[in-house]
């Protein structure tokens, strides 16, 4: 059976939804069975407030960049359903999740709460785990697992997402998805893919057993047969 997961991440107008702040952006990589579809959600959204100086400092999106993008609510059933019946993986979960669920509410038309569709896997929780009393955040993992974040100036939903999504996979057993299911078949520029040797890497020195090396593991094989063994290394096909 496919294993769907979702990498999501979300950007908004400042860091608590009960002081009346609302999401802006959502970014969410899909993976499938640890692959990369490139069925990917992405939108902007209009927070219908002001936005703190704070957070622009950190993702760097505007409330005049925001006007006349689209308000929650005209998103939120399709957002809802790409989400549906898969596992997100988030990075600190509570925060992006309890800004969701919030929305969600604001609409009064009887939307579930995110666990109530969704499993969440948290790689903040995960990564405290594996490295505890070390830096966990998202810049210090990439260091620790080699993922390029070169263009992460600020912080992007989308961006971020598609980082985390190869630190999920390096957290978890490495990189394996190769991009294979991408749909536009090209790599994307944070893809570890295969990692081919520089034409211009020196050349390996081959070093070659000499007579009496020879010799010895002759004798090393011919010790394994005296002593009732079947040495395959000695027959005519080996």
């Amino acid at each position: 059976m496919a294993h769907r997961q979702i990498v999501l991440d979300t950007e908004t107008t400042g860091i608590d939804p009960k002081q009346g702040h609302r999401i802006i952006e959502i970014g969410c990589v899909e993976l499938v069975n640890r692959r990369l579809t490139g069925n990917n959600f992405h939108v902007y959204i209009d927070p219908e407030r002001d936005i703190e100086d704070e957070a622009i400092f950190v993702h760097g999106i505007t409330r005049d960049f925001l006007a006349g993008k689209p308000k929650f609510r005209d998103v939120a059933a399709e957002f809802l359903d790409y989400i549906k019946g898969g596992e997100l993986v988030i990075h600190n979960a509570a925060f992006d999740v309890g800004f969701m669920d919030h929305e969600f509410a604001l609409l009064r038309q009887n939307y579930p709460k995110t666990h109530d569709v969704c499993q969440v896997l948290d790689t903040l929780a995960m990564a405290r785990d594996l490295h505890p009393g070390q830096k966990n955040n998202l810049d210090a993992l990439c260091r620790r697992y080699d993922i390029d974040n070169s263009k992460r100036t600020l912080h992007g939903a989308l961006l971020d997402s598609e980082i985390l999504a190869d630190v999920y996979l390096g957290m978890t057993g490495g990189q394996v998805s190769l991009n294979l299911a991408n749909k536009e078949g090209q790599s994307g520029d944070n893809s570890k893919g295969i990692r081919r040797l520089s034409p211009d890497r020196p050349r390996l020195n081959v070093v070659f057993a000499d007579n009496e090396e020879q010799a010895a593991h002759l004798e090393r094989l011919n010790l394994v047969n005296d002593k009732g063994g079947h040495c395959l290394w000695l027959t005519e096909d080996a």
